[in-house]
């Protein structure tokens, strides 16, 4: 009888744990087969999918800007002999797009995808919009002075301009608030930026 009693508790109490975790309607669990109620397994949206086109903004944009700073730290470098106010728009490119590289990298990581993109399914960094050559870095690297001051700026308008045509794509193709978000951002930055180098060009 203590024996039949004591298992009569245990199913009642059983039973009466899986009813209070399910009388509100509010729970987001379900009933385990021992009666406790398990914790929500629901995906998060960080776990969700991923749409591609927002990858390959993210993974082409990432090395966008690091070959803008780059180009950056060329102009800081004494030996380019760069003039005051690239040196000075060089500073505010990199202090700019570190922290975006940064953010762009976590998001991946975060979606566990490569931080770099895939070059076996047609993609090549050189073609993305605004890519400088292995020539034109060279080339760059070479100039001094007022020589350089021009090439930079000239070649910095053009990779600014791809980084705004690849923004406006993930705009129109991506799903992802952050990156839509980041984006908009980059597109206004670096406009603002071009109309900056335009001045600077004409004098």
């Amino acid at each position: 009888m203590r024996h039949a009693r004591a298992v009569l508790i245990t199913v009642t109490l059983g039973l009466a744990l899986v009813a209070c975790g399910s009388s509100d309607g509010s729970s987001t669990g379900a009933p385990s087969s021992s009666g406790v109620v398990a914790a929500s397994t629901a995906p998060t949206a960080v776990g969700a999918a991923v749409d591609e086109a927002d990858v390959e903004f993210a993974q082409g944009m990432i090395a966008h800007h690091e070959q803008a700073i780059e180009m950056s730290e060329m102009a800081s470098d004494p030996k380019s002999a760069a003039g005051a106010a690239v040196k000075d728009l060089a500073a505010r490119i990199e202090a700019a797009q570190d922290p975006e590289i940064q953010q762009m990298t976590a998001w991946l990581q975060a979606r566990g995808s490569s931080v770099e993109m895939a070059m076996d399914d047609g993609h090549d960094m050189a073609s993305m919009p605004g890519m400088m050559s292995a020539d034109d870095m060279d080339g760059l690297a070479n100039k001094t002075g007022e020589d350089f001051d021009a090439a930079w700026l000239t070649m910095m308008i053009a990779h600014h301009t791809g980084a705004i045509e690849m923004s406006t794509t993930v705009t129109a193709e991506g799903t992802d608030r952050e990156l839509r978000a980041l984006a908009a951002k980059i597109i206004a930055a670096q406009q603002a930026e071009i109309t900056e180098m335009k001045a600077l060009i004409a004098g």
